[in-house]
């Protein structure tokens, strides 16, 4: 989808790129020189900084798993010990909060990270990819774990660490007891008792591929290609997200057939994408302002607009509002049709300044 809306926002830019004089070609012709001297290390610090906060949370959810696999072991892996062992719900609990804290230092970098075609692929292995029912986008791994057992192209890691300390996927889950972890004779939404050796396989394999990202994050140069395609592919990911808010718990309730997005709401990551799209946009703004300073400004501001959009829903559902289903449909439509318009302004620049747009 992603790929198709580049594919159609450079045509449109094309399009608008068109006319009967010298003077847009004179331009594009001059322009390139400053793009090529741009300054773009502020967005690759942005990405370091992320990509070491999600290394530092995975290790610690490695290192968690690792003790609850501990645990289960000692108990001969019988559960209903395990859930009885005072160690095993403090331990979840702290394994979910910083599940919590993993998911926006991940997500607030998305838009480089998914953006980016040198790094999109950490972003299928990490957030995006589905499992093996959907050969099209299904994540290129499969886990082994400890005991033995393989899970072939079983999801994205964040889904994967999600359904299993949430419960929300019973293939994941500890057979054979109910997850009452407070001990008052029910069981909650947020109780859970992960199966031991799934987790600590999931959370280990998370750990490295978090590593991995950090490292490529180090060796990787932003250029202007990169930045002006992130921005150009990832704001107009609107009604995708809006659509997962929609199926999931927040607005669904009880009747939500989405197992994932229920640590957070999927409106934290849309506000915590946009934040990271626009820093980069702030970056390649002087860019633009070298060939078009009105439009620079312009789209700059429309884009902060849409990020205080995305925020306010966020904030109104935080402090309880619940939206309905018709709700998320309207306001995912305003979403992607102002970020359409954002996207289309940048890659009309692109074209403007002589940049391809990667694809």
């Amino acid at each position: 989808m992603r790929l198709k809306l580049l594919a159609a926002l450079v045509a449109m830019a094309a399009v608008a790129g068109c006319g009967g004089d010298d003077e847009p070609e004179q331009a594009a012709q001059e322009t390139p020189a400053a793009a090529e001297q741009a300054d773009l290390g502020a967005i690759k610090d942005y990405l370091a900084s992320h990509t070491a906060s999600l290394q530092d949370h995975t290790a610690t959810l490695a290192e968690d798993a690792e003790a609850y696999h501990a645990i289960a072991e000692e108990a001969g892996f019988d559960y209903e010990k395990v859930l009885a062992d005072e160690r095993t719900a403090p331990l979840i609990e702290k394994m979910q909060a910083t599940f919590r804290e993993a998911n926006p230092a991940y997500e607030e970098m998305e838009g480089v990270v998914a953006g980016v075609p040198s790094l999109a692929d950490f972003d299928v292995i990490i957030d995006a990819g589905a499992d093996k029912s959907d050969p099209e986008n299904a994540v290129p791994f499969s886990i082994e774990t400890p005991a033995g057992k393989t899970y072939e192209q079983p999801g994205n890691f964040f889904f994967l660490l999600e359904t299993s300390l949430w419960g929300t996927e019973e293939q994941f889950a500890a057979k054979g007891v109910q997850p009452d972890l407070d001990g008052d004779g029910k069981v909650q939404f947020g109780e859970a008792l992960p199966d031991a050796d799934f987790l600590v396989a999931a959370a280990r394999d998370f750990a490295g591929q978090a590593t991995e990202l950090d490292t490529a994050g180090k060796e990787w140069e932003p250029t202007p290609e990169d930045a002006f395609t992130a921005v150009v592919v990832m704001t107009p990911t609107m009604s995708e997200y809006f659509a997962a808010w929609k199926a999931s718990r927040f607005v669904a309730g009880n009747k939500a057939e989405e197992s994932s997005f229920v640590a957070a709401s999927r409106l934290q990551d849309i506000a915590d994408i946009l934040s990271g799209l626009v820093l980069v946009y702030d970056n390649i703004e002087p860019m633009i302002a070298a060939d078009n300073p009105e439009q620079a400004e312009q789209t700059g501001a429309e884009l902060k607009e849409l990020e205080q959009f995305a925020a306010g829903l966020r904030d109104e559902e935080a402090d309880g509002r619940k939206f309905t289903a018709a709700e998320a449909d309207t306001l995912g439509s305003e979403a992607q049709d102002r970020a359409e318009a954002i996207a289309g302004q940048v890659s009309q620049a692109a074209g403007g300044l002589g940049i391809t747009l990667e694809t």
